[in-house]
């Protein structure tokens, strides 16, 4: 005679199977585009600043992001030197505060005009800037978790699940040559779950660290003349 197992929401392996059965979807898809319009190469000796676009007024990229990005630029084996976003905005104080900042080639041509800014920006080495600009998104929140609390305990139970999708794109200038030399972008998507039994397991999709890694690649190459 066979027995009927009764799983409790308590075991560790209900858990387990949740999780298993969601990771799939808790996924990203994430793609690139690079468009060139100029030559590009680094020396030993000159480096990348990457600054994010803020004069919008419904969205600003998040200094996060740009730490994110320049961190993947300025590792492994073939990094290339890349000056922090704040060290740069602060040495340079005011002409790349959000409201003075250059918005175009011809901007920074007249800048670089400047005996002060020239002079700071060959210190620093820098041969490309590169402007990025992007948000991510939240949309299609859907389902509901309800939470209880008694004398014999505390739960929830429920469902729900959301879409992130991160667009963000990368204007490379070269200072040297005063072009802008191409642009890269990166679109990465993905749904998220959280589903609750008893306790909520969030089941995360990495969009936003999926487009800066994706991002940082692409720019490490493209700055290198790959």
């Amino acid at each position: 005679m066979s027995k009927l197992k009764i799983y409790s929401f308590f075991e560790p392996n209900v858990y387990v199977f949740f999780a298993l059965l969601f990771l799939q979807s808790a996924c990203t898809s994430t793609t690139v585009d690079e468009f060139r319009q100029g030559q590009t190469g680094i020396t030993t000796e000159e480096s990348v600043v990457i600054l994010g676009r803020r004069q919008g007024n419904e969205y600003e990229t998040r200094e996060e992001f740009v730490g994110c990005v320049g961190d993947r630029v300025s590792s492994g084996q073939d990094a290339i030197t890349v000056i922090p976003e704040r060290e740069f905005i602060d040495a340079m104080f005011p002409w790349f505060e959000p409201r003075t900042a250059p918005t175009g080639i011809s901007n920074l041509e007249r800048l670089m005009a400047d005996e002060l800014v020239a002079q700071q920006m060959e210190e620093f080495g820098v041969r490309y800037m590169v402007w990025l600009d992007g948000f991510t998104e939240t949309s299609g929140r859907t389902g509901s978790i309800s939470c209880t609390a008694g004398p014999g305990g505390a739960g929830c139970f429920g469902f729900g699940s959301w879409e992130d999708d991160s667009s963000f794109n990368a204007r490379v200038w070269d200072v040297k040559s005063r072009q802008n030399v191409g642009t890269i972008n990166t679109d990465a998507s993905g749904q998220s779950y959280l589903p609750a039994l008893v306790i909520p397991i969030p089941l995360i999709a990495r969009v936003e660290a999926n487009a800066c890694s994706r991002l940082g690649d692409q720019l490490k190459a493209f700055v290198k003349g790959d």
